[in-house]
This record gives C-alpha cells, structure tokens and sequence, in this order.
C-alpha cells in the first residue's frame, strides 16, 4: 500500500509540540515563564482537518499552557502535556475512539516519539527531525518544524481523502 492510499485511512492526527508545532526553540522570560511561538499555516492546517471530522491530538513531554491556548484555538481533540511515555496515551485516544494504528498519523522529530513512529501507518517528521526519526518515517516533510511541516501533512491526507470533491 503506498502512502496515499494509506493517507485515505487516516482518522487520527497526532503531533508533538516542540521541534514539531514549533521550531524547538524553548524561550523564557526574566520570571521563568516559557513561551512558544507556532507558524500560522500549521494552525490553518489542524484547523482544517479537525473542522472537517479528523480527531486531532497533542501529546508532549513538556508541560506549558500556550499549548493549552493554542490546542483550543484550533479546536485539538485530545492534549496530553508533562507525557513521558507516549505510545500509551496515543492507544488510549484510539480504544477511546474506537480506531487503530492504520488509521493514526503521527509526527514527531525526536527520539522520545519513535516508539508511535514506528507503529502508526503515516509516521512522519519535519526535514529537521533527528537522523533516528527520519529513519522510521514514511512521510518526510520538506518544511522545517515551526515553518509548515504540521500543514504539509495536514494538506497531504486531506488532499488524499478529498481530492474529487469540492468542500
């Protein structure tokens, strides 16, 4: 099955957040609070796919309440923070859902994320990813994380699932 028809099963869309919503860079201000900066597009992206009935998910290592804002901004199903082992919360959101890893697309850019990269049928990853990660991923985004590599792949399975209809 190649990609595109695999994209044609995608129900689930999942992302980490830092390197991947963002461009990994972590910012703090003179009192310790982190800020997070996200590209617009990306927003577009995940905003689109959950509009139109894809579930969409968070799940991060780090804990910060931009991602709080960001994720209601854009209507994101599930957000799960402070995660350090990911695969377990992804299986929860899908027994919730009633779905399974043919259905899921997960990208991430770093080694904690490779455990759902390898199982997910659309693993994919920023062109900045960690070399580790590139080599599980089936899906390569030529955008950078933070600079569009979320909205290539939200355009590239909903273009694959709605490609000769008009919404």
């Amino acid at each position: 099955m190649d990609l595109k028809d695999k994209a044609k099963n995608i129900k689930l869309l999942a992302f980490d957040v830092d390197g991947v919503m963002t461009d990994g860079s972590i910012t703090y201000d003179e009192n310790g609070i982190e800020y997070k900066t996200f590209n617009a597009k990306d927003g577009h992206g995940l905003a689109k796919m959950a509009k139109n009935g894809f579930i969409t998910a968070i799940i991060t290592g780090r804990r910060n309440g931009t991602v709080d804002r960001r994720a209601l901004d854009l209507k994101v199903t599930e957000v799960f923070q402070g995660v350090k082992n990911k695969l377990p919360i992804l299986e929860g959101i899908m027994e919730k859902y009633g779905i399974d890893f043919s259905q899921v697309s997960y990208m991430g850019d770093d080694e904690p994320d490779i455990c759902i990269l390898e199982k997910v049928a659309i693993a994919a990853c920023p062109a900045d990813a960690v070399d580790n990660v590139k080599k599980v991923c089936n899906f390569k985004s030529l955008k950078n994380g933070g600079a569009g590599a979320v909205r290539e792949l939200c355009d590239f399975i909903y273009n694959s699932q709605f490609e000769d209809v008009n919404i």
